[in-house]
């Protein structure tokens, strides 16, 4: 079981060579290829699955090519999981405003931007808790002290850890000072569903039924699913074989039942979307259907994020601030902004959604009330409960209705000592992964972030009380790193005190800002777009407006008769009551006649 955690962390589709690489692009063409590529036709890499992540910064090794960062003075960083048992607690502090679904759709989000490379290979570092003899090059196996309050008395000595694949793996005498390593990202750094549709040909194809342009769906008990996984007994942790372990654009998907569900919801509304895009043109072949259901289900989407859930945790600042959400929702593409997944949003800045997960899933009856909960950690890489009597439609509910945890200095008991436990006696730290992550990959310090936005320079500790959360957290940060430069991007990052009305302090918002706006303004397709090859008409995109997240529930879960209009937001006894599904604004398909 231990071997299999690497599974489980992300289920990796390829080798980056793999990929086929545009040597021309269809010019004329209104549907974006399912590799990224020709998005920019200038650049017809740029954004596309398998290419390395983008930087803001240059890259800070420990050697100056590859190995994790070290400190200033040269010697190894403070271990990850020492950080987290000191710095950050395990207390579960709910988030009144926002339900449980905006945690899960962040991550949904987070998956179709990035997933790292090598993450899934079954290469141990630790064994028992202890170092294996003879490690593979890639181990960084995260020291635990013998003193640590939950595992040390196990004996665990270290947690399992692979670096990323980097594009200088396959030549290692490529890389040079001039030339350091970047890891690579696996997925399309575009808005585009691609944990639906997968990020190639040769992973959509097992997902298409080839006929009306539908996805492929299993019907049990009058519901449709994915297809079943046929290496579920490597991707999936099966109590027994009938268990549900399903295929589709991500391996992810199964990591959760909150998380399948999500996966679920956009596999069932582009089957909506086709079938009345067959019954408007039934001489439309499945190609056409296909293309344009896929093109509708990434535009409502596109629209979702945008402006129902990003608004929520990046809000539009007053006093003109240049750096807002206003920028980003510029409405016109520019072929010079390269649109691809910065390494430290998805490795740092992006992963302060982890302190909103919350391991106990509620379910809920339809008037709300709650009929029982289940364990994260019972159910990762077994979403099986789903297809139990009543569960999805009450798994749905819990997830619209349950608050998420806070985004603070804490992370959920289950998720810091028992992350993918099955049935070893420890799990994994996430905290600390990430930490190690962010190692991995170069990122560079906390303060050199602080320069790119513009902010002030901490000299010395004493500069950082005016930043943090409380003047005692300078304090706690100058206990465990040897100088202020030592300190972390994503363990800093967290410290930082809420810019008010958003849920980040300065710096994180400042990276998430940056890339979204490079996400949205770099994508050709984007559903604004006014190109009339890759564009919708004035209805279309009227209609398009009203898509959210509480109508594509109502839409694809059967049992679902009523929800809160604000889907992400608490449900309160005002304007965001739980209301019949009927009333709700909804898309009509009609306008593609």
């Amino acid at each position: 079981m231990w071997m299999s955690l690497k599974l489980l962390l992300f289920v990796c589709c390829g080798w980056w060579s793999d990929c086929a690489q545009a040597t021309s692009c269809n010019v004329t063409s209104p549907y974006r290829t399912l590799d990224g590529t020709c998005n920019n036709l200038q650049n017809p890499s740029w954004g596309a699955a398998n290419t390395a992540y983008g930087r803001l910064i240059d890259a800070d090794y420990g050697d100056g090519v590859k190995s994790p960062r070290k400190a200033t003075g040269g010697s190894e960083l403070p271990s990850a999981r020492l950080l987290s048992m000191k710095l950050f607690g395990d207390e579960n502090v709910l988030e009144p405003a926002f339900t449980l679904l905006s945690m899960q759709f962040g991550q949904l989000v987070a998956h179709d931007m990035g997933f790292t490379s090598g993450s899934a290979d079954i290469l141990p570092c630790c064994s028992g808790g202890k170092p294996v003899s003879n490690p593979d090059p890639r181990c960084y196996p995260i020291p635990v002290a013998a003193d640590d309050p939950v595992m040390g008395s196990a004996g665990v000595q270290c947690l399992d850890f692979l670096r990323t694949i980097n594009d200088c793996d396959a030549d290692p005498g490529s890389c040079s000072k001039s030339k350091k390593a970047e890891q690579l990202n696996l997925a399309t750094s575009f808005i585009d569903l691609s944990v639906v549709y997968g990020n190639s040909v040769e992973e959509n194809t097992p997902l298409r039924q080839f006929t009306g342009g539908l996805l492929k769906v299993e019907t049990r008990d009058g519901s449709d699913w994915p297809p079943r996984n046929p290496n579920a007994s490597t991707v999936c942790v099966q109590r027994n074989a009938e268990d549900a372990c399903y295929l589709t654009g991500d391996g992810r998907a199964n990591i959760s039942p909150h998380m399948a569900i999500l996966h679920i919801l956009f596999l069932r509304e582009h089957n909506r979307i086709a079938k009345r895009l067959a019954a408007l043109h039934p001489a439309w072949n499945d190609e056409k259907l296909f293309q344009e259901a896929r093109r509708i289900n990434i535009a409502q989407y596109q629209q979702i994020v945008f402006y129902e859930w990003l608004p929520n945790f990046l809000p539009l600042p007053e006093n003109g601030d240049k750096r807002s959400l206003a920028s980003v929702l510029d409405h016109e593409y520019r072929g010079d902004v390269n649109p691809t997944t910065l390494n430290s949003n998805a490795h740092a800045a992006f992963r302060y959604f982890h302190s909103a997960i919350v391991a106990q899933l509620h379910l809920d009856h339809e008037n709300r009330t709650k009929a029982g909960e289940i364990s994260f950690t019972d159910h990762t890489l077994n979403p099986a409960i789903l297809e139990a009597p009543c569960k999805y439609a009450q798994l749905s509910r819990g997830l619209a209705t349950q608050p998420m945890g806070r985004i603070d200095l804490n992370i959920d008991h289950e998720l810091k000592h028992n992350l993918f436990k099955f049935d070893a006696p420890f799990g994994n730290d996430l905290r600390a992964i990430d930490i190690q992550r962010a190692r991995d990959h170069g990122l560079p310090s906390y303060n050199r972030f602080r320069e790119w936005c513009g902010l002030p320079r901490a000299a010395n500790f004493d500069d950082l009380t005016s930043l943090l959360h409380s003047p005692q957290d300078a304090a706690r940060l100058g206990s465990v790193y040897a100088s202020v430069d030592d300190v972390e991007l994503t363990v800093a990052g967290l410290f930082e005190k809420h810019i008010p009305g958003t849920q980040v302090g300065a710096t994180f918002r400042c990276i998430l800002l940056e890339q979204f706006h490079r996400t949205r303004v770099g994508d050709r397709f984007f559903f604004e777009t006014s190109d009339p090859t890759v564009g919708f008409s004035k209805e279309q995109f009227k209609q398009l407006r009203k898509a959210n997240i509480a109508r594509l529930l109502c839409d694809n879960t059967p049992k679902l008769d009523g929800m809160q209009p604000k889907a992400f937001a608490a449900i309160d006894a005002g304007s965001n009551k739980v209301s019949p599904c009927s009333g709700l604004s909804e898309v009509d398909l009609d306008s593609w006649k």
